[in-house]
């Protein structure tokens, strides 16, 4: 049975399948490409905010205390000219007293500061933004929470010491025994628990000379905090303070690039640089131990290391600490010959002095040297 319109509507049904089925292919790549492109939004969508939760939880992690009262924040200090954490992996000259620290530190002493005589003494740190810093803020570094690095304007009487707690919050203390007077440079170091980072600052300190001992050489004591008399192979000048600067003493030989040795009670202390020093130029530095009839060397560990070296400029601007390469103390250096690998950048030329302290027998010993540094 045919109905009206019937031959008609099939043909018409049959161009609409046709059509149907030559546009499927645009439609699906039409689906396609939308898709790709939704789910290409997606993932840069879910990137952004990964990348802002990240950065949101970074800064909240700074800000939060990390066992302490004091936060990240308290250990930056605004504007130009500020010193920078230190980076253990490369040791440098730290010009402290050239600019600001997040820290200020200032010491005060139970009675006037005399040579000769043991100064007790009360130094304050506080932070920027004018919290206490006491033990909790601080971590461990080479063994001791506060280092405090004291050195006299001929740079010829270098003490290092450890301050311990005060009553008050901020408050450590110390005793020292200056060798000679005039403005005593005090430069802290410690590592702040909330940056993990090593940071500095300093003081300084006036030590009297009583009448009658200035100019006087027979009395004027030996280089060095530690020591009875220290010979070296060179010419060295006598031992001089700040009245007389014309008689500035050579506190050791001084480095050309060659070895320069100095005699310490009864051991040899070898210093010597790969190649001349320059400003700038990353150096290498050895430091031997020796006794002169061969015998055994008792190096035992100090503060964490075989052995330490510190410098100052001579206009006292800052410092530079240096650790060994040789971290590992289960492996000791040669028990005959020890000898330590320093690295170490100076960033200005001048005239510098070494001071090498080491542990030899349980008796701290210090050995000092001159240092020119070139352009």
């Amino acid at each position: 049975m045919k109905f009206p319109g019937h031959e008609t509507a099939v043909p018409v049904a049959a161009e609409v399948t046709r059509l149907t089925r030559v546009a499927s292919p645009s439609a699906s790549l039409l689906t396609s490409a939308a898709t790709k492109s939704y789910a290409k939004a997606q993932r840069w969508q879910q990137s952004v905010l990964l990348t802002l939760g990240a950065i949101a939880l970074f800064i909240v992690v700074r800000r939060l205390p990390t066992g302490t009262n004091l936060s990240h924040m308290d250990f930056r200090a605004q504007g130009k000219n500020v010193i920078e954490f230190c980076d253990p992996l490369n040791p440098q000259f730290l010009p402290v007293v050239a600019v600001r620290s997040p820290v200020t530190m200032t010491v005060t002493s139970e009675a006037e500061p005399a040579v000769r005589q043991t100064v007790q003494a009360t130094l304050t740190l506080v932070t920027s933004t004018g919290k206490p810093v006491g033990p909790a803020d601080l971590l461990v570094a080479h063994t001791q929470k506060l280092h405090l690095l004291i050195i006299d304007p001929t740079l010829t009487d270098y003490q290092h010491v450890h301050p311990v707690p005060g009553r008050r919050p901020g408050e450590w203390t110390f005793q020292f025994v200056p060798r000679l007077g005039g403005l005593y440079r005090l430069f802290a170091d410690f590592t702040p628990a909330a940056t993990g980072r090593g940071l500095y600052a300093s003081t300084d300190l006036v030590v009297s000379v009583p009448v009658g001992q200035v100019g006087d050489r027979a009395a004027r004591p030996a280089v060095g905090p530690t020591t009875d008399g220290v010979t070296v192979s060179g010419n060295v000048g006598p031992v001089g303070d700040r009245a007389d600067r014309s008689a500035r003493p050579t506190v050791g030989p001084t480095m050309d690039g060659a070895a320069s040795t100095v005699t310490v009670d009864g051991y040899q202390f070898t210093l010597e640089s790969a190649a001349p020093l320059r400003a700038n130029v990353p150096a290498d530095l050895a430091l031997a131990v020796t006794r002169p009839d061969g015998g055994h060397v008792p190096l035992e560990p100090i503060m964490g290391a075989f052995a330490h070296l510190v410098a100052f400029d001579e206009a006292r601007s800052g410092f530079a600490h240096l650790h060994p390469n040789e971290t590992d103390l289960a492996r000791p250096p040669d028990a005959v010959a020890p000898k330590l690998m320093f690295k170490v950048t100076i960033p200005r030329a001048g005239r510098y002095a070494i001071w090498a302290q080491v542990n030899l027998g349980g008796r701290e010993v210090f050995a000092p040297f001159w240092a020119e540094v070139g352009n």
